[in-house]
């Protein structure tokens, strides 16, 4: 199977990874004696075959040298957002079981905060300068073993997707029985046959590394011997020059993406030289189909869409031509796993009709750590290897599947997950709220937006009372989860037991 090591020997001085702000470049010499002296340098420290490394960091060359080190130890690798609270933070390392944490300096603050509160890990790396408590990264490099282990087994990724009662779930795929060497990677089977990666590959990645595809992507066009252009930060303009500069052929984009490039003046647009682009991936989040034919008018038919998940559950696929005779279509099975659409009765349902959706595989491609009954959960009742994160949709004649909703509450806002529990749970303890829902309202940038509504307390003064509940969750939880805006109703609707109907408070804001 192709990987990072093999180009190392027949192409050394290929750049793996490009900053593109920067220009700083791993080569993948430097990233095979990088991992490798890091995976030597990990075993030193006791760690073995399923221990966890978490990593807390900004998109910088190191993210490849961690990621590969573990890949080759038979590690996972647990990326944290750095976006979350420090509570937050903590309790994702901690329960992911990380007994190493390496950060950058740049989130020295929080990183120290993650420390102190997980007793649990043993080693800490600083990267990028220096943080209080923390070994030097260049010294860990130095003091491990630039020959490779005879045994390399392969590793995996450990990623967290917070769950509808606001703590983040642990997503732990089995670990593969082979040698970093050996073939059978199944990211690179589907993604690098579909999309043609290669040598000759330049991939631009605008996304934060902690996310899984851009994680994921970073891995497949690296294993492939292709150049990863890694941008540090997404700026719409700054990626059209780093398309152009790079002569990016590859790329990969959330929707929101799509909006601020096409929001950009026509004469800004105009200036870069895109031609060079093959094929321009996106998922994450429903795309507008205006947004998407906007795309395909300036950049042609090289958008390539698929709907996956952080469990890696099954995938659809679908091309730009495909998309264009079936709008709104997230694609065909037949990549990963094989999709049905069942009803309540548990049953595959015909052609046009809505259900839940699951994706059969051979075995059950995953467990939440910690939490076998959420696992259970995910298992269909009556065949343990179909799957499903709780989105429903239905299927065409052709087998095409169309999204309608997700059976949870998710809110997807410029391609990220928010779950609106948390920012409830936080409203709920406002002296001036009686009852509170939150839900995602259609947004033509993001996607979706966070809305609030709130019934006040009896007696309450509501006279700027909204945008003081704004204020009072962003000082209780990471500012993407709190909402937008807050509303004030006069009721929200529940059934006689209680449960709160959030499909009748979404549907007042569908679109009409």
């Amino acid at each position: 199977m192709p990987w990072p090591g093999a180009t190392a020997r027949t192409d050394p001085d290929e750049p793996a990874l490009i900053m593109a702000g920067s220009g700083a470049t791993l080569t993948y010499a430097d990233l095979e004696e990088r991992s490798t002296r890091l995976a030597s340098w990990l075993r030193a420290q006791g760690l073995r075959r399923g221990d966890v490394v978490a990593l807390l960091t900004d998109n910088r060359l190191e993210v490849s040298e961690v990621y590969w080190a573990c890949q080759r130890a038979g590690l996972y690798v647990t990326a944290v957002n750095r976006h979350l609270a420090p509570t937050e933070a903590a309790y994702v390392a901690a329960d992911s079981g990380a007994r190493v944490l390496v950060a950058a300096a740049t989130l020295a603050p929080l990183a120290e905060e993650v420390r102190a509160a997980v007793p649990a890990i043993g080693s800490a790396l600083a990267v990028g300068g220096s943080i209080e408590g923390f070994g030097k990264y260049s010294a860990a490099l130095a003091a491990g073993d630039p020959v490779p282990s005879a045994d390399q087994p392969r590793g995996a990724d450990l990623l967290y997707s917070s769950g509808t009662t606001g703590r983040p779930k642990g997503i732990r795929p089995p670990l593969p029985d082979r040698q970093v060497t050996e073939p059978g990677d199944s990211l690179v089977a589907v993604f690098g046959t579909r999309y043609g990666f290669g040598a000759d590959t330049v991939y631009l990645s605008p996304a934060p590394a902690y996310h899984a595809a851009p994680l994921r992507f970073v891995g497949v066009v690296q294993a492939t011997g292709g150049t990863v252009v890694m941008m540090e930060s997404f700026d719409a303009e700054a990626a059209l020059a780093a398309i152009e500069r790079y002569r990016v052929t590859h790329s990969q984009w959330v929707p929101t993406m799509f909006v601020r490039m096409l929001k950009l003046p026509p004469e800004v647009r105009a200036r870069y030289d895109v031609s060079s682009l093959r094929v321009a991936v996106h998922a994450a989040a429903p795309c507008p189909p205006e947004v998407k034919r906007a795309m395909i008018d300036w950049w042609g038919p090289v958008l390539e869409e698929y709907y996956a998940s952080t469990e890696s559950a099954g995938i659809t696929m679908v091309g730009s031509e495909e998309w264009l005779a079936r709008p709104g279509t997230v694609g065909r099975d037949g990549f990963l796993g094989t999709v049905h659409v069942v009803g309540d009765d548990g049953r595959d349902l015909p052609p046009g009709e809505v259900g839940v959706v699951y994706f059969e595989r051979e075995t059950m491609p995953f467990a939440y750590l910690n939490d076998p009954a959420r696992t259970a959960e995910a298992q269909h009742p009556d065949h343990p290897t179909w799957s499903t994160v709780g989105d429903m949709g239905y299927l065409d004649e052709d087998r095409y599947l169309y999204l309608t909703d997700r059976q949870s509450n998710t809110i997807i806002s410029g391609g990220v997950n928010i779950y609106p529990r948390e920012a409830e749970d936080v409203l709920a303890l406002h002296p001036a709220v009686h009852d509170v829902a939150v839900i995602g309202v259609p947004d033509e940038e993001m996607g979706e937006s966070v809305l609030a509504l709130v019934q006040p307390a009896p007696g309450a003064a509501t006279a700027g009372l909204p945008a003081e509940l704004v204020a009072y969750t962003r000082e209780r939880l990471s500012h993407y989860k709190c909402p937008a805006r807050v509303e004030l109703v006069d009721e929200l609707p529940r059934t006689p037991t209680g449960k709160l109907q959030k499909h009748l408070l979404r549907r007042r804001y569908a679109p009409s």
